[in-house]
This record gives structure tokens, C-alpha cells and sequence, in this order.
């Protein structure tokens, strides 16, 4: 993906800056409506590249990778578990959402957990991917009916159709499911 885009991108804009310069300069006909042509041809395989590259990038994003590096700031103050049990065909949406869902929970650690000890659990069923992290620290009832971040998780889950609860027991808790989609 950073390779077409480096070089197809780099030399589609270039064609069609240097396109748009002769139909400045050449306003005669025919050759004016030609260069308007293959301008609108240049730009029309830009914007192909475009999408292409972005599906690109999204589908090769490593989840276990990404996840892995949205534990790290936890890496110094506490003890971080990962159990992890993901195929790779994760849809982008899916993923994106766990990966939100995974940095929203570490900063809420961080914030307002005296915990040492964090859990992520991240498995693949059947029929739905399932995420689980807990810490051992002791929170509020105040943090555990939820503020903006826990509202914001909510809401990314409810979009991908799955649900979220949360639970103070030795530590704060949450769990989330999100079914497969059929096709």
C-alpha cells in the first residue's frame, strides 16, 4: 500500500498537474477538450488508487500487533497479561473497534485504577470475537457507571451489533462480544 501510493500517487498527481497546466495553456479546440479528457481519466484512476491503497492499509493492519502497542503504556507500572486467540481474517471494522475499545480501557487504567495486574483477553469464536480486560485494582462506583470513555466503547461495540458489560469484582471488568456477520 505505502509503495503505490508513494510512486503510482506521486506520478498520477504529477500527470495531472502537468495536464491541468497544458489546458491552461492550450485553449484551442480540439486539443483543449482532449487534454479535459484525459484529465478527468487521470483523476478517475487517482481516486481508484485511493481507495485501493486505503483498503490495502486497512486490510494488512497486524491486530495483534496493534494491540500489543496499545498495552504498552501499562508495560512499566503493571504486570500485563495477553491471551490471544484470533485468526487473521478479522473484518477492518471489527478490528478497528477492538483496537479503540483495547486504548480506551488502558487509558481509563491508567486514570483511575491502583491496580498491578491487567488481563486482555482476545478470542475468536464460532460465531463472535469476544474481549475481556480486567485489572485487580479497586474503582469507584462513580467510574464504574461510566463516563464518556466507557460511553464511547458502548457505543463503537452497539455499532458492530455486540454488547459491552462492565463489573467490579476484585477489580473492574470489562467484557465484550461482537457477533460474526453472516455472508
Amino acid at each position: 500500500a505505502r509503495e503505490i501510493h508513494d510512486n503510482v500517487g506521486h506520478m498520477l498527481s504529477r500527470s495531472i498537474l502537468q495536464i491541468g497546466a497544458l489546458g491552461t495553456i492550450h485553449k484551442e479546440e480540439p486539443l483543449h477538450t482532449q487534454l479535459s479528457e484525459v484529465n478527468t481519466t487521470l483523476n478517475q484512476a487517482m481516486n481508484s488508487i485511493r481507495e485501493s491503497v486505503h483498503d490495502l492499509h486497512d486490510d494488512s493492519i497486524d491486530l495483534k500487533q496493534a494491540i500489543t502497542e496499545a498495552l504498552s503504556p501499562l508495560q512499566k507500572q503493571y504486570k500485563v497479561l495477553l491471551d490471544y486467540d484470533m485468526t487473521h481474517n478479522i473484518p477492518r471494522n471489527v478490528k478497528y473497534c477492538l483496537i479503540s475499545t483495547v486504548k480506551e480501557g488502558v487509558s481509563n487504567i491508567i486514570k483511575h485504577s491502583n491496580a498491578d495486574k491487567v488481563t486482555l483477553l482476545l478470542r475468536e469464536h464460532p460465531g463472535f470475537y469476544q474481549l475481556c480486560m480486567e485489572d485487580n485494582g479497586t474503582v469507584s462506583s462513580k467510574v464504574l457507571d461510566g463516563g464518556i470513555g466507557l460511553e464511547n466503547m458502548r457505543e463503537r461495540v452497539e455499532a458492530q451489533n455486540g454488547t459491552l458489560r462492565k463489573k467490579k469484582k476484585k477489580g473492574f471488568q470489562i467484557f465484550i462480544t461482537i457477533p460474526k456477520q453472516e455472508g
